[in-house]
């Protein structure tokens, strides 16, 4: 694999994240930010954020696949929340670990997590990009 994740000691270790990737391979993958849309444009889980965080990681392996790539080449993710406050954070986890349970891995490379005021259309929570490197 062309992704090495590490927490390096002086540095909290975060269950949802590692802290740094290395990437050795030769070819950079960047997906657009997905949202809570299924393959119709149909918008996932109104107003339950667990539902689109899911839906958002799910979408995000779909593109990594069309690639030839999985979560494993993820070198980072940026994550961006309508309205983010930190009692959201449950609602978070809970949306990446029932993605994680559906994929049988857990999306774990450096993340970013940003409070938006809006995004693309009202319904839409969270959006999720990420940028992956392969061999």
């Amino acid at each position: 694999m062309a992704i090495t994740l590490v927490n390096p000691k002086g540095l909290p270790e975060i269950d949802a994240y590692r802290q740094v990737s290395i990437g050795t391979g030769s070819k950079i993958v960047f997906i657009a930010g997905q949202v809570a849309w299924r393959a119709d444009g149909v918008t996932v889980g109104e107003d339950d954020l667990a539902a689109q965080v899911e839906q958002c990681y799910l979408n995000v392996s779909t593109a990594l696949a069309e690639v030839g790539a999985s979560f494993d080449d993820v070198a980072k993710l940026t994550v961006y929340v309508v309205d983010w406050t930190p009692d959201k954070m449950p609602l978070l986890m809970e949306g990446i670990s029932r993605a994680a349970r559906k994929l049988g891995a857990a999306p774990v490379p450096p993340a970013s997590l940003l409070g938006v005021a809006a995004l693309d259309v009202p319904e839409h929570l969270v959006e999720v990009e990420a940028t992956a490197v392969l061999d």
